[in-house]
């Protein structure tokens, strides 16, 4: 019996041995047949046009992880997760040089708070979650993801073209390695606090990160914001902030966020991003949540005429039971100034939209 266990719970098929182990296995599959005009099949811009592809993650990013914990006495737990990302379209995995891209750390839940080390989310990312306007749904080409949060900042002919922080990436800091992170909760109030290492022999600040955010929550509202600075590995600074809201009213949430990062790239070049977002969601029916959000990003850089865009999405899911949902979505993207860029010495289409039907599975 105890090597039947042992197996059912290495292939994760009896939730049994999981909990009693404290490990379970989850994850999202999220596949979308999408059609978009002004938009290559990446939703990068281009010349005037239409495509059809198969996406995955629209609704919410594929990912597969385990993640335990393992009581300590006294109110002490071991804590750990690992968590990677899937393309559902091909199979692959979303990074082909991390199994755990997203996440990979362990830690301990004490009665003084949570502290946790290795690959996490940096601190951005955590204070948007209450306040998000669209939830963080289409990561891939949400503004606040890939520019508030840092997670793509390379679009049109801007680019900070470094790493900042130990993220592993150029023009990507969304999720840092070498990360200590402190979490305490006290009544509305939570706090937390996070050092990234960059492990640069000889300078402790290059290609480091650290920061702090603060969330005041109630039943009915929320109040979440976050600020960070980056080192690169020559010692550059790139300072962050957001700041948002939620509110409930009735059936009614409305969320809204502010956020701005300032990077210097290089002796007398800086780029400045900063992204203005508000959204609401409200059930419809029972198990039809309808949800519509508008961003405005705009950005500054030493050299290159001002830029950036405006986007609007609208979701709306089907709860079909209890881990599957069907969902259509459409967006439109306005480029500002030199944003939308250049295909092949064609100039691309200053407008983008696209639809998406898709079917999103938990387990």
């Amino acid at each position: 019996m105890r090597h039947t266990c042992a197996l059912t719970l290495l292939f994760a098929a009896s939730g049994t041995c999981l909990a009693q182990d404290g490990v379970n296995l989850y994850g999202i599959v999220d596949v979308g047949v999408r059609a978009a005009g002004g938009l290559a099949a990446n939703n990068k811009p281009m010349p005037s046009g239409s495509t059809t592809s198969v996406n995955s993650g629209i609704d919410n990013t594929s990912r597969w992880g385990i993640k335990g914990q393992e009581s300590l006495g006294g109110g002490l737990k071991a804590l750990f997760r690992l968590e990677g990302g899937i393309n559902a379209d091909t199979g692959a995995a979303a990074k082909s040089d991390r199994l755990f891209d997203r996440l990979a750390w362990a830690g301990l839940d004490t009665p003084y708070g949570q502290v946790a080390a290795g690959r996490q989310t940096n601190l951005l990312s955590d204070a948007l979650v209450p306040v998000e306007p669209l939830g963080k749904r289409f990561a891939s080409f949400n503004p606040n993801v890939n520019v508030a949060g840092l997670s793509n900042t390379a679009f049109g002919t801007h680019a900070f073209g470094r790493q900042y922080g130990p993220s592993g990436y150029s023009d990507n800091f969304y999720r840092l390695d070498n990360t200590i992170k402190y979490t305490a909760d006290a009544g509305p109030w939570q706090a937390r606090a996070a050092y990234s290492a960059g492990e640069v022999a000889g300078d402790a600040s290059a290609s480091s990160a650290r920061g702090v955010a603060l969330a005041y929550r109630r039943a009915d509202w929320v109040v979440s914001g976050a600020t960070m600075r980056f080192r690169s590995r020559e010692g550059l600074p790139l300072d962050a902030w957001t700041l948002g809201t939620a509110v409930r009213l009735g059936p009614w949430q409305v969320k809204a966020n502010a956020a701005r990062n300032d990077a210097d790239t290089g002796p007398g070049k800086t780029v400045r991003q900063r992204v203005l977002s508000a959204g609401v969601s409200r059930p419809l029916a029972y198990g039809l949540l309808l949800t519509t959000a508008w961003y405005d990003v705009r950005r500054e850089a030493t050299g290159y005429r001002d830029d950036g865009f405006d986007r609007a999405f609208l979701f709306l899911e089907k709860t079909l039971a209890r881990r599957t949902t069907a969902y259509a979505e459409a967006d439109y993207t306005v480029w500002r100034g030199d944003a939308a860029g250049l295909t092949a010495a064609r100039a691309n289409d200053r407008h983008g939209a696209g639809l998406t039907l898709g079917l999103k599975h938990t387990f």
